[in-house]
């Protein structure tokens, strides 16, 4: 870091970004923010600041909030803004080159609406410039190959007769159980065979420079998903759950699971929170209404977002064309952009307070 000016600006700055919410993710500024330069010209006072996640949507928004956050300082504002995804942890992964973060998308139960909030929130992530990988993790009904539109057979290629090659799909990295066996074939296996399908899908599978690491976990609370926080450090963790009270049951046990394996849980995402009537418009809540919130006040997590009961994102996800890819200026794709948003600055967040404790490691074949 260059510090230019001298102390009193730097640190009226350094307070200011102590006490402006981040409007993105609602953290200071100083969370998810490094102060990279401060300078006074006479004139104008030149600041720069790297942000930890993707910024491109809401650059404009940043600038205006620091613009007005910055106005007592009684000088105009230059204002240059970049960004760079550090590792929450890095993944020492056997031949994986590098991951600098692993996310845990996982329910409690099944039928939430996991595996389609997963790919969308991957897609919205690559769609602000992050590199970004999707992991299947549910091996015994694996799905993501279908809602990425990922022609039936395809296989992943081999290298070193060893390390599969990640099958790109709608510009998103992917491996998945569902290459390397038949939709007709169940996956009849007992919960240690299944660990280890997992780690060699981790550990064989030559991903290439991503910033996340999206893995949809199958649901519950078993041996699959010990087996991904005991094997590589997973940075943080995204809990999808209806309002309904016995989805919510089984989501407190998801949240309880990853605090006790000691993965940060980044948020809630309530998933089919309202249903408007296509016919009419009435909107109501035929799962119940505040189920995502209790659970968050309960554990002092955030609600990243609510997403609806529709139509149009069980048919984009089932056509291969997930909705923030079919339909990107719908609300629904805006609610899953603006999701996205707020875990990557959870995981920016986490950075920042580590203090640089968790280091990128990249693993490379001699």
């Amino acid at each position: 870091m260059s510090i230019l000016s001298d102390g009193q600006i730097d640190d009226q700055i350094r307070q200011i970004m102590a006490d402006t919410a981040d409007p993105v993710s609602g953290y200071p500024l100083a969370d998810v923010a490094q102060l990279e330069a401060v300078r006074d010209n006479g004139d104008a006072i030149d600041l720069s600041l790297r942000f930890g996640y993707p910024i491109e949507a809401v650059r404009d928004q940043l600038q205006a909030a620091l613009a007005a956050a910055c106005a007592g300082l009684g000088k105009p504002l230059i204002l240059q803004l970049t960004w760079a995804v550090a590792a929450a942890a890095g993944a020492d992964m056997e031949g994986a080159g590098t991951v600098r973060n692993i996310v845990a998308v996982a329910s409690g139960k099944g039928g939430v609406g996991k595996s389609t909030t997963a790919a969308n929130l991957a897609l919205a992530l690559a769609a602000q410039g992050a590199r970004v990988g999707v992991l299947d993790a549910d091996i015994y009904g694996p799905s993501q190959a279908l809602m990425l539109g990922v022609p039936t057979g395809t296989r992943p290629q081999i290298v070193e007769e060893k390390f599969f090659v990640p099958v790109p799909a709608l510009g998103l990295q992917t491996m998945s159980m569902g290459y390397l066996a038949t939709e007709q074939t169940p996956m009849v296996w007992r919960g240690p065979m299944a660990s280890g399908a997992l780690q060699q899908l981790l550990k064989q599978t030559r991903w290439d420079d991503l910033d996340y690491l999206i893995v949809d976990m199958p649901p519950g609370t078993g041996d699959i998903q010990l087996t991904l926080c005991q094997q590589v450090p997973v940075a943080g963790a995204v809990v999808v759950t209806t309002p309904q009270d016995i989805a919510l049951l089984d989501a407190r046990k998801g949240v309880e699971m990853f605090r006790k394996v000691n993965v940060p849980v980044l948020g809630v995402v309530e998933n089919m929170a309202t249903h408007i009537c296509s016919q009419c418009g009435h909107e109501e809540h035929i799962f119940g209404a505040g189920g995502g919130e209790r659970i968050a006040q309960e554990y002092g997590v955030d609600v990243l977002g609510s997403l609806p009961l529709s139509l149009s994102i069980r048919q984009q996800a089932d056509s291969g064309h997930p909705t923030v890819m079919a339909e990107p200026e719908s609300d629904a794709s805006k609610s899953y952009r603006q999701i996205a948003l707020r875990l990557a600055a959870g995981l920016a967040s986490l950075v920042r307070a580590g203090a640089g404790a968790f280091p990128e490691i990249s693993i490379v074949n001699d």
